[in-house]
């Protein structure tokens, strides 16, 4: 599954219905009276939190949310019927951003709606601006709904995040270990989105843990360079990083520093994570250069598990470990 976690969007609220200019004529045809009901009131748009963290993937291609218009008053003082609400499902961890204003709302997993665009409302029917015949001609029209252009950004809320320079075996391990069916490919950037799999938390009967491909790193994404931070902001919320280094980099101890060093220059709390180091591709290395990676990186005081995907005992050693430190 890709993930769309950055998106721009229109909403808007539905508008009132116009007022009614109905006149009442009585029996004898000797007076009128205004008798138009009010315009019914446009639909607000509400947005509320929602369990699939893909539900940003509904603005591949729709970008607008309109809430229905409201029905136009008629005579006898008859109401117009009020639009329909739209709901929009986001996934907790969405930031929604308004262009005009800069104001924020960030989705959690609180369960009331968030109204983010009012419908206008309805107009005043003649009816209402009795009484006298001489006033049957008033009524009001139906107010414009709010309109916003939004921004919607998703930190990902994943259990644990796949993190490493491009080309350190992150897709691959993903697949492996979910039913994820990422792009995989020996070249840079193959993986420009986060992706996403899930594996069963066996400890919780029945329950899944949520592992994330993050786009890789290079030196210099914190300031903007190559996907800049399209994937620092995914790792912000993650119980576990797992760290991929492969056993074909000739110094991963550079590689470990330059990572962290992005972590510092974007959010230092990063640095903090809990993190498991992965010495990814270990099929392509003598024993002896594996155990020396091993040594060089044991200095950091994390877990390090050499791992191939295919090598089943490492892959459950892997799982076994991230169940530990995501349930």
């Amino acid at each position: 599954m890709v993930l769309i976690d950055d998106v721009r969007i229109k909403v808007a609220g539905g508008d009132g219905g116009n007022g009614s200019m109905a006149t009442l004529r009585m029996p004898t045809g000797t007076k009128s009276y205004p008798d138009g009901g009010d315009g019914g009131n446009g639909g607000d748009v509400y947005t509320v939190p929602s369990s699939n963290i893909s539900d940003l993937n509904q603005f591949r291609y729709v970008k607008s949310v309109v809430a229905d218009d409201g029905g136009k008053g008629l005579g006898k003082n008859q109401h117009g019927k009020n639009g329909e609400d739209k709901t929009i499902l986001l996934p907790p961890g969405t930031k929604i951003i308004d262009e005009a204003t800069g104001e924020e709302i960030e989705m959690t997993d609180q369960v009331d709606p968030v109204l983010i665009a009012s419908g206008g409302r309805g107009g005043r029917g003649s009816h209402g601006f009795r009484p006298g015949p001489a006033h049957y001609t008033y009524t009001n029209e139906g107010g414009r709904g709010e309109r916003k252009n939004l921004h919607l950004i998703l930190s990902l809320i994943a259990d644990a995040g796949f993190i490493g320079f491009p080309n350190a075996g992150k897709s691959s391990l993903l697949a492996r270990l979910t039913n994820a069916t990422p792009k995989i490919g020996n070249y840079p950037f193959t993986t420009i989105e986060p992706s996403l799999g899930t594996m069963p938390a066996r400890r919780t009967g029945g329950g899944k843990v949520v592992l994330a491909d993050i786009p890789g790193i290079i030196e210099g994404a914190s300031s903007g360079r190559g996907l800049g931070i399209t994937f620092l902001k995914h790792i912000e919320k993650t119980k576990v990083l797992l760290n991929c280094i492969t056993c074909e980099d000739p110094n991963p101890l550079k590689t470990y520093q330059l990572v962290h060093k992005e972590f510092e220059e974007f959010n230092v709390k990063l640095n903090e994570k809990r993190e498991v180091i992965l010495l990814t591709k270990k099929d392509l290395t003598t024993e002896d250069e594996l155990k020396e990676k091993v040594k060089i990186l044991s200095e950091f005081n994390r877990t390090i598990i050499p791992v191939s995907i295919y090598d089943d005992e490492s892959i459950k050693k892997l799982t076994e470990v991230i169940l530990r430190n995501t349930i």
